[in-house]
C-alpha cells in the first residue's frame, strides 16, 4: 500500500500540472478549453525532436551507445516544451476563443471540440504517428532508483525460509538423480514418484516461507528520474502559486476570475490578463508533457493527449475548478486513485475510474472539494 501511494502522488503530480491549465482558464473565462489535451500532447512531441536533434534516435543510438542524457538537456527540453506550448496556447485562445467570448457559452463549448479535434487529425497528417514514438531511456540521466526499508522480516521467518530453501535444493537434487537412473521423468518407478511428490511439497513450503518474509518485508522503490519529475511539478506550482499571489499581473489575475466585467471596468487590461493565462495553462502542459515522455516513457500518438486530458479534467473538477489549490489537490487525488486501482487487481479499468470520480463528485458535490457550486442561468 505505501508502494500505490507514493506511485500515485508521482503519477498525480503530472495530473495537476495539466489540471492548472483548465482551472485558470475557467477561473477567467467560464470556459472549459477541451484542446488543453492536444497542448498537452504537442509538448510531448516538442521535446522528442529536440531530443533528436541531439542526435537521441533509435538509429544514432545503435550507431553510439555509449551516447548520455544531461541536465543541460532536459532543462532544454522543458523550457523547450513550455514555451512552444504557451505560444500554441495564444494562438488558440486569439484565434478560436477570443471572436467567440460576446457569443453564447455553447459556442465556445463548440469551438473548444473543434479545435481538440483539429489538432488531433492536423496532427497525424505531419507528425511521427505509426510506429508510436518515444523519447529514449538514454536521454533521462536519472534512470536507477532509491529503496527505503519500512520493516524488516523477522529472524524467524528468514530461518524458516533458509530452512525451506535447503530442504527444496536436496529434494531437486534427488529428484534429478533419481530422472538419471531412470532416464525418464515421465514413466517413473514408485520410488522415484514419492522422490518427485518429496520436491513437490518441499516446494510449496519454500513458497510458503517466501510469501511469510515478502509479507513481512516493506519497502518503497522511489525511481530517480519520477523524483525529479514530481520535485520539478512541485517547484512548478509553487512558482505559479508565488505568481498569483505576490505579483500584480496575479492580482490582476484574480480580480477577472472574481468579476470579468468589473475588473475591465477598473482599468485592468483584461485581454493581458487572459493572454497570460492561456501562456502559463498551455506552459504547465507542455512541461507535465515533457516529463511524461522522459521519465516515464510514455509513447506518443496524435491521440495521445485524450486520456491525460480527460483525467485532469476530472481532477480540476473534483478539487474545485477555479481553485488553483483544488486543481493540485484533484490531481493528486486523481493519480492514487489509478493506481490503488491497478494494485486492487482492476488494471483495466484505470482509465474508467476518472468517469466514475466525474460522476460521483457532480451527484454530491457540484462545486468540488475546494470549490463552491454557484448557481447561473445560462
Amino acid at each position: 500500500m505505501p508502494q500505490q501511494l507514493v506511485n500515485g502522488l508521482l503519477l498525480g503530480a503530472i495530473y495537476a500540472l495539466i489540471a492548472l491549465g483548465y482551472t485558470m482558464v475557467y477561473g477567467v473565462l467560464r470556459l472549459i478549453n477541451f484542446a488543453h489535451g492536444e497542448v498537452y500532447m504537442l509538448g510531448g512531441y516538442v521535446a522528442l525532436f529536440i531530443s533528436w536533434q541531439f542526435g537521441f534516435t533509435q538509429d544514432a543510438l545503435m550507431q553510439n551507445s555509449t551516447r548520455e542524457g544531461s541536465l543541460l538537456l532536459l532543462g532544454l527540453m522543458l523550457i523547450a516544451s513550455m514555451l512552444i506550448c504557451g505560444f500554441i496556447g495564444l494562438l488558440i485562445e486569439f484565434l478560436a476563443y477570443r471572436p467567440m467570448r460576446s457569443q453564447p457559452r455553447i459556442a465556445a463549448l463548440i469551438t473548444a471540440i473543434g479545435v481538440s479535434l483539429l489538432l488531433q487529425y492536423a496532427g497525424a497528417l505531419f507528425l511521427p504517428n505509426s510506429p508510436p514514438p518515444s523519447i529514449s531511456e538514454k536521454v533521462n540521466p536519472y534512470r536507477g532508483e532509491w529503496r527505503i526499508t519500512l520493516s524488516q522480516p523477522s529472524g524467524e521467518s528468514v530461518a524458516a525460509l533458509a530452512a525451506a530453501k535447503a530442504t527444496l535444493d536436496q529434494r531437486t537434487r534427488e529428484f534429478d538423480e533419481q530422472i538419471k537412473q531412470e532416464r525418464s521423468k515421465f514413466d517413473l518407478s514408485p520410488a522415484g514418484v514419492a522422490i518427485r511428490d518429496e520436491k513437490n511439497r518441499a516446494d510449496q513450503e519454500f513458497n510458503k516461507a517466501q510469501t511469510v518474509v515478502n509479507a513481512q518485508r516493506s519497502e518503497i522503490v522511489l525511481p530517480r528520474g519520477q523524483v525529479v519529475m514530481f520535485i520539478t511539478s512541485i517547484l512548478l506550482m509553487l512558482g505559479l502559486n508565488l505568481l498569483v499571489n505576490f505579483t500584480k499581473m496575479g492580482r490582476a489575475m484574480r480580480a477577472a476570475s472574481h468579476d470579468f466585467d468589473t475588473a475591465s471596468l477598473m482599468g485592468i487590461n483584461v485581454n493581458k490578463v487572459v493572454t497570460l493565462t492561456f501562456f502559463i495553462g498551455s506552459a504547465l502542459a507542455g512541461a507535465g508533457a515533457m516529463m511524461n515522455t522522459t521519465f516515464l516513457g510514455t509513447p506518443m500518438t496524435t491521440f495521445s493527449g485524450v486520456q491525460p486530458g480527460v483525467k485532469a479534467f476530472v481532477a480540476a473538477v473534483l478539487g474545485g475548478i477555479g481553485s488553483i489549490p483544488g486543481a493540485v489537490l484533484g490531481g493528486l487525488l486523481m493519480g492514487m486513485a489509478e493506481t490503488l486501482v491497478v494494485w486492487l487487481g482492476y488494471g483495466s479499468y484505470r482509465d474508467a475510474v476518472a468517469f466514475v470520480i466525474l460522476i460521483l463528485v457532480l451527484l454530491f458535490r457540484p462545486g468540488g472539494i475546494m470549490g463552491s457550486a454557484a448557481v447561473e442561468k445560462v
